[in-house]
């Protein structure tokens, strides 16, 4: 778990070193991941119809509602160490 945490953490800094932004599709599946690997299921009220970015993030890590922290964070690593490949 120890593990899995440090390589989450790490992941999440080594993200910040990509040559190339990723597509909007793979930045929201990070975006999802991580939120839910960081504090688990969505929380609050969907943003406004007219706030896009907003909107899309929030329903990316709705998606993974009732994911495990682990899984997520597990998946997130997975996804961060494909990219920097």
């Amino acid at each position: 778990m120890a593990d899995l945490k440090s390589a989450f953490d790490q992941a999440s800094k080594d993200i910040q070193t990509l040559s190339e932004r990723p597509d909007n599709d793979t930045l929201l599946r990070l975006y999802g991941l991580y939120k839910q690997g960081a504090e688990g299921d969505v929380k609050g009220d969907k943003p406004g119809f007219f706030d896009f970015v907003g909107t899309a993030k929030y329903e990316a890590w709705a998606k993974l509602k009732g994911t495990a922290q682990e899984d997520a964070q597990k998946k997130y690593v997975d996804l961060v160490k494909k990219l920097l490949a």
